[in-house]
């Protein structure tokens, strides 16, 4: 049987009142806690990517698509 568990991955560090101060990768017991914190996590969610992921299927359960900033040439 699958656990119920979820971390949160960030191509940028991850800053919030949520987090645990040492750093160190949470792991959340719930689907809607852990989406909730790394919503909250985000400090520009234009520019960020965030996802979490449910731990024992690899499965992405919420991701945020950052918006690309082309430059014209």
């Amino acid at each position: 049987m699958a656990s119920s568990q979820y971390r949160i991955e960030s191509s940028s560090p991850l800053r919030g009142s949520l987090l645990p101060h040492n750093n160190s990768r949470q792991i959340y017991n719930d689907r809607g806690l852990a989406v909730a914190v790394a919503v909250k996590s985000l400090t520009d969610p234009t520019r960020q990517h965030i996802r979490v992921v449910h731990v024992d299927t690899g499965e992405v359960v919420f991701e945020t698509d950052p918006i690309v900033h082309d430059h014209p040439a």
